[in-house]
């Protein structure tokens, strides 16, 4: 039987290996050996297969190439001579040598590298700079600490959902997120926020920036291009909706929280505001300031609230989320990212219910939803109760180290004011009125230098005021231990203290 035309234009099409992209069609005639052998040189060279890489089974890279099998072997034999790669048994063939020549500097994803994160004003890459800055103790804040994440808890939880989950669950699913986490997250705002949500109003987001990203659409496409902002407020939240095109005009913060007069003088429609505490002076938004925003947002404002980190309190009661007051008129932002460990990159956003489909369909197109597998380990961990139990030692050690902090502050910082005690993961300082010369971004970039790490005050504001520096006391070091991180704490504020002596 005589195979037809069409079936030799298969085999040509077919004829070739995904690995290195090989296809012996480039070889010359009767040098199919010599032809692999240099394109495995090259690709060890200019570093696609580097040391240790595993080099496919002869058997199997000559039936994708459809030449005899001893071509393979032959190439493999000339490299393993030369010392390039060597056989080791189950393990396959290997490469041991490294390049022969060191590849061309390629510029990182996305661009240049950061810029050093003190140098001019703070840009989109700011904290991606300051994160990846070498140092020996970490006072930055927004982090919790990370040693103490509920492993053993998480694994269990996984093995729990991989026993349990049917095929169609590795489908694709609802843009809002998993029915099981909706449901979860419904439950725990109602036990901790007082917020009584259906689940199927919950939208699951990549934490509260993309909430703020799905917000920043939502808004400008029904002719929003305005968010009031605190001031000082969060820098990371700033840029967020000025990425999406939102102007933010700052409205002043006292002890009471967020001036709802001056508010009312920007006449934006919406203001974003972290009233359970403040970031970053951890204010309380106070009894008469709810009761007049409230009165503003039912006359159509609209209220994007950040509860960022309202489960970490210490010294004072619990205050309810404003959603639970107004449901209307209040988008809801929270995340685990204070909880367990921003790298999970799971939030939820309860939009009000006019925008609620607006909502949904941003969030279809952004992504079509999050990753299920780590939403429906999240929804067990909380539904069985072992994420509560994780808090709880948590919170002992987080109030340990901020008494730590203050004190350090106290023998270190002499004349410091000392804001945002009562709750969250970092404390603020402002300096005092002497020291009000000092420009706390070189003050910063100075401790950098003695390889401590700390955000300045000035970053998170728009107008002029004090100098000062916001500083994280959950993780203080990437390293840190259980019994090392008090000490590191100590050690980091004294270096600020001496650093301060220098630039007065």
């Amino acid at each position: 039987m005589h195979r037809s035309n069409h079936d030799e234009t298969d085999r040509a099409i077919t004829r070739g290996s995904d690995f290195l992209q090989l296809d012996p069609a480039d070889a010359p005639p009767g040098g199919l050996a010599d032809w692999l052998a240099r394109r495995l040189r090259d690709a060890i060279a200019d570093g696609r297969l580097p040391v240790g890489s595993r080099l496919p089974p002869t058997r199997t890279l000559a039936a994708d190439l459809r030449v005899s099998r001893g071509v393979v072997t032959d190439a493999y034999q000339r490299l393993t001579d030369e010392g390039h790669i060597t056989g080791r048994g189950r393990a396959g063939t290997v490469v041991v040598a490294a390049p022969l020549t060191p590849p061309a500097a390629q510029p990182p994803p996305g661009g240049p590298p950061p810029a050093a994160p003190f140098h001019g004003p703070p840009g989109a890459d700011a904290f991606d700079a300051l994160r990846t800055a070498p140092t020996r103790i970490d006072l930055t804040p927004g982090v919790p600490d990370l040693s103490a994440f509920p492993r053993a808890a998480w694994q269990r939880a996984e093995r729990t959902v991989l026993r349990d989950l049917p095929a169609s669950g590795l489908g694709y699913g609802d843009p809002r997120g998993t029915p099981a986490l909706r449901a979860a997250v419904a439950g725990w705002l109602a036990r901790n926020r007082g917020i009584r949500a259906d689940p199927a109003a919950i939208v699951i987001t990549a934490g509260t920036a993309q909430a703020l990203g799905l917000i920043a659409r939502v808004l400008t496409a029904a002719g929003i291009g305005t968010v009031a902002v605190e001031d000082p407020g969060s820098l990371g939240a700033r840029q967020h909706l000025a990425h999406g095109g939102i102007a933010t005009p700052p409205i002043p913060v006292d002890a009471d929280g967020a001036r709802v007069d001056r508010l009312r003088a920007t006449a934006a429609p919406a203001v974003l505001l972290t009233p359970a505490h403040q970031f970053p002076t951890g204010a309380v938004l106070s009894g008469h300031r709810r009761r007049d925003l409230l009165d503003w947002a039912a006359a159509g404002g609209l209220i994007i609230e950040d509860d960022y980190d309202a489960e970490h309190r210490y010294d004072r009661p619990p205050v309810p989320a404003l959603r639970s007051l107004l449901t209307d008129r209040v988008f809801y932002a929270g995340s685990v990212s204070k909880l367990l460990a921003p790298a999970l990159r799971t939030g939820w956003l309860l939009p009000p219910p006019a925008h609620l489909d607006a909502v949904i369909a941003e969030k279809r197109f952004a992504d079509l939803g999050n990753a299920a597998l780590p939403q429906l380990v999240l929804a067990e961990l909380i539904t069985t109760g072992a994420l509560e139990r994780a808090l709880r030692p948590l919170r002992r050690r987080h109030r340990h180290r901020r008494d730590t902090m203050i004190d350090a502050i106290r023998a270190h910082l002499p004349g410091a004011t000392v804001h945002g005690a009562a709750a969250g993961l970092h404390l603020t300082i402002t300096l005092p009125a002497s020291r009000h010369r000092i420009d706390d971004t070189a003050l910063a970039a100075a401790a950098l230098r003695q390889g401590v790490k700390a955000q300045p005050l000035s970053w998170h504001t728009q107008r002029p005021g004090p100098p000062g520096l916001v500083l994280g006391y959950a993780a203080a070091t990437p390293t840190a231990t259980p019994t090392a991180t008090p000490t590191a704490i100590t050690d980091g504020i004294a270096t600020l203290g001496r650093t301060l002596k220098t630039l007065t």
